[in-house]
């Protein structure tokens, strides 16, 4: 016959006696009081495991914080997931990791894990701004967001200004930085679908804008006026230099001297300055290097061929050209990137290489059987393209506004 166990009463409860070893009073369905020789009382609720049918205890908290009557309610609630096979302490442990996590894992800190993440793939200009326009729009809103609690909505108000200002291409990029950071939580388990990934439904498409460029026969247009600009001699000079190499303005404004092999006639971008994270060496026209030579007593003695006016420790802005390029009649006309498509469809037209063309572009070629097979870099003919490329825009220079062959007669004076 199976024994009875009386239940406890609250006297009881209260007048247990302090002893020098533990001992259980035991309440019958598995609660008991566990009273310790300190004198603290623990309500504990033993237990078979599901499947297993190990037994285990589960403390349910301390008298009197816990009364009697608490203990067997919470005690009932043991015994109830028990009868759907659920072991009440793994689900307590299940739901207290729950709450640490919305605690813990907020957008804040998954923003901060893809901030370091991408840090180790993309160039640090690019996640400083990919990071700052996170900062400004989405983190101030959802930075302590439990991240399982994001929703479409709160992107949608979010974006709601920026998308008023017209700035789709703003609201494409910061939907697939913050689908990148749900990816994370998705990815360590915290949430277990993004619920996010068709957000950019909601907004409208933007419309890609290329490079705004000139046509082949209006370079005269361009070095007309730019030799008669009020500018100076280094916002010029980076002007011919990214013309001549059809850089992109970052390699052309954090160009080093250390870079530059005048002897060699060569100047050799490192990977972690190009986009396409390969070196890029680039032969020098006999009229880049009369143009490094001018800037030699200028800023020969500092780390950078065009040193900020500011800092001179530094680096001048990259968008040093496209402002002068504004300032001097060419606002909507072209941008300084714009160099590039004027090399590219300049030196197609006359029949150059469409290889050695792309190769001067720093391009990868884009199949990638065909590029891992073709490893020449097209140096030595790359040589004539430049040599003929600068010819070619010292011919569309206007008579004695020449900004190349002038630096030949420049004298090195103040601003």
């Amino acid at each position: 016959m199976a024994k009875i166990t009386k239940p406890l009463t609250n006297t009881e409860v209260k007048a247990a006696k302090v002893k020098d070893k533990e001992y259980n009073l035991a309440d019958g369905a598995g609660l008991q009081l566990r009273v310790k020789p300190n004198g603290s009382k623990l309500w504990l609720f033993n237990y078979q495991r599901p499947f297993t049918k190990k037994r285990a205890n589960l403390s349910l908290g301390k008298y009197p914080n816990l009364s009697l009557a608490g203990a067997r309610k919470e005690s009932a609630n043991a015994r109830e997931l028990l009868g759907k096979n659920i072991d009440p302490k793994a689900h307590r442990d299940k739901q207290a990791q729950a709450k640490k996590n919305a605690i813990e894992n907020t957008f804040i800190k998954y923003a901060e894990d893809w901030k370091a993440l991408k840090e180790t793939k993309w160039k640090e200009p690019t996640i400083r701004r990919a990071y700052q326009s996170l900062n400004k729009h989405v983190i101030p809103t959802l930075k302590d967001c439990p991240i399982d609690q994001v929703k479409p909505k709160h992107l949608k108000e979010i974006m709601k200004p920026i998308v008023a200002e017209g700035k789709h291409e703003t609201v494409k990029r910061l939907c697939t930085f913050v689908n990148d950071i749900m990816k994370l939580a998705v990815a360590d388990g915290s949430i277990e679908f993004n619920p996010l990934k068709d957000v950019t439904t909601l907004f409208p498409v933007p419309v890609r804008n290329h490079f705004k460029t000139l046509k082949p026969d209006q370079l005269p247009k361009l070095m007309l006026g730019m030799a008669t600009a009020n500018i100076s001699r280094v916002t010029r000079c980076m002007f011919l230099l990214q013309l001549n190499c059809a850089t992109r303005a970052v390699e052309t404004a954090t160009a080093e001297w250390s870079e530059v092999n005048l002897a060699e006639k060569i100047w050799t971008i490192p990977a972690s300055k190009m986009k396409s994270n390969r070196e890029h060496c680039i032969p020098l026209s006999t009229q880049v290097i009369e143009l490094f030579e001018y800037m030699q007593p200028i800023s020969s003695h500092r780390k950078y061929v065009f040193p900020s006016v500011k800092n001179p420790q530094s680096h001048a802005n990259r968008e040093t050209v496209n402002t002068a390029l504004k300032r001097n009649g060419f606002k909507d006309i072209i941008v300084s990137h714009g160099f590039r498509a004027l090399f590219s469809t300049t030196c197609n037209e006359q029949g150059f290489d469409y290889d050695v063309v792309e190769a001067a572009l720093a391009h990868l070629d884009p199949n990638l059987t065909r590029r891992s097979y073709n490893r020449t870099d097209y140096l030595e003919k790359r040589r004539e393209l430049m040599q003929w490329w600068s010819d070619h825009i010292q011919k569309a220079s206007q008579g004695d506004m020449s900004m190349i062959s002038s630096f030949k007669n420049l004298r090195v004076v103040g601003e």
